[in-house]
C-alpha cells in the first residue's frame, strides 16, 4: 500500500501580525501542521512569543530570505547601504557563481537559521521566492541543513495540472507561472543530485508554483489528483493571512484552505496522511 504523505505549509510566518494571526487560527481550528518562520520578518518576536507557545506541535521550518526585507548580518553584496536586500531573482542567479556571494549568502542563512534555533527544532529549509532553489544557493543550504541537524530541504517539483476554469488561465499571473515551473523544475533535476548521500530528505512534489497568487481548495483538489498513486511526500504551500471577511482577497482565499473540512475529507480519501516533516 502507498505511504502517502501531505503537508499544507504556511509560508511568510513571521512576516506581519495578520499572517501570524492565520497560522494560529489555521493550527488551532483547522488542519495547518507545517510553517516557515521568517528570521527577518517585522514579527517575528510576536510568532515566536505569542504563537508558537500555542502549537506545541506545528512543524516549523526556516523560511531563508536573502530578496526582501532586512538583512540579520552585514552583507553588502546583498544589499543597499541601509541593510535592505536589494537583488532580483535574475541577479541572484548570475550573482551565485561568484565566491564572495556565496560567502555573504552562507552568512546570511546562518543567522537566519540560528535565530529561529533559539526558539524552535526547525524540521525543514525552504525560502522567500525559491531563492534557495538556485542551484548554487541549493548546495549552501544543503550543507547548512547537514550542519545544524535539519532533516529537509524543499525542492520544487511541480507535476503540471489544470483547474477546469477559464478565468483561472486567462489573467497575467498564469503564463508567468509557467515560466517559473519550467525554470523550477530544472533547478530541481540538479539539485536533487546535490542531495544525494547527503542524509537530507526533500519532498517529491511541490504544489503552488503554477498558481502562485491563484491558490483555493479546487487547485489543491486538482494537483493532488494530478500526481500518481505512489508513496510519495507532496507538499503544498501557502500564504494565508487573517484581515479580511472579503472572500475574494487571495490571502484570504489561501486562508480559508486550511478551514476546508471537505478539503480535508478529499486529502485523506486519495490516501494522504496530513503531516508535517518532523513526524515523517
Amino acid at each position: 500500500m502507498a505511504e502517502k504523505k501531505f503537508i499544507l505549509n504556511a509560508d511568510d510566518f513571521g512576516m506581519t501580525n495578520d499572517f501570524n494571526r492565520a497560522v494560529l487560527y489555521a493550527y488551532s481550528h483547522g488542519f495547518l501542521k507545517s510553517a516557515s518562520l521568517c528570521a527577518n520578518g517585522s514579527a517575528f518576536e510576536n510568532a515566536v512569543n505569542e504563537v508558537l507557545p500555542e502549537c506545541p506541535d506545528l512543524g516549523v521550518g526556516v523560511h531563508l530570505n536573502i530578496i526582501e526585507g532586512k538583512s540579520l548580518t552585514n552583507c553588502h553584496l546583498l544589499t543597499n547601504d541601509k541593510k535592505e536586500f536589494n537583488n532580483g531573482y535574475l541577479s541572484l542567479i548570475l550573482k551565485s557563481r561568484n565566491k564572495d556571494f556565496r560567502i555573504q549568502v552562507e552568512k546570511e542563512f546562518r543567522a537566519q537559521i540560528e535565530k529561529v534555533m533559539k526558539y524552535a527544532k526547525p524540521d525543514h529549509l525552504d525560502s522567500h521566492v525559491h531563492t534557495h532553489a538556485i542551484p548554487e544557493i541549493f548546495k549552501i543550504t544543503v550543507r547548512l541543513a547537514k550542519e545544524y541537524g535539519i532533516p529537509f530541504v524543499r525542492t520544487q517539483h511541480e507535476v503540471f495540472y489544470n483547474v477546469p476554469e477559464f478565468s483561472r488561465h486567462c489573467n497575467f499571473k498564469y503564463p508567468v507561472n509557467i515560466l517559473k515551473i519550467l525554470l523550477l523544475n530544472y533547478f530541481t533535476h540538479q539539485n536533487k543530485k546535490t542531495l544525494k548521500n547527503t542524509g537530507i530528505r526533500t519532498n517529491y512534489y511541490l504544489l503552488g508554483v503554477g498558481y502562485t497568487g491563484l491558490m483555493d481548495s479546487k487547485t489543491i483538489e486538482c494537483g493532488l489528483e494530478a500526481l500518481p498513486d505512489e508513496s510519495c511526500i507532496a507538499e503544498a504551500l501557502i500564504h494565508p493571512c487573517k484581515y479580511s471577511s472579503d472572500k475574494k482577497d487571495q490571502h484570504m482565499k489561501e486562508f480559508l484552505i486550511t478551514q476546508d473540512r471537505e478539503l480535508e475529507n478529499f486529502i485523506y480519501g486519495l490516501g494522504f496522511e496530513i503531516t508535517n516533516y518532523k513526524r515523517i
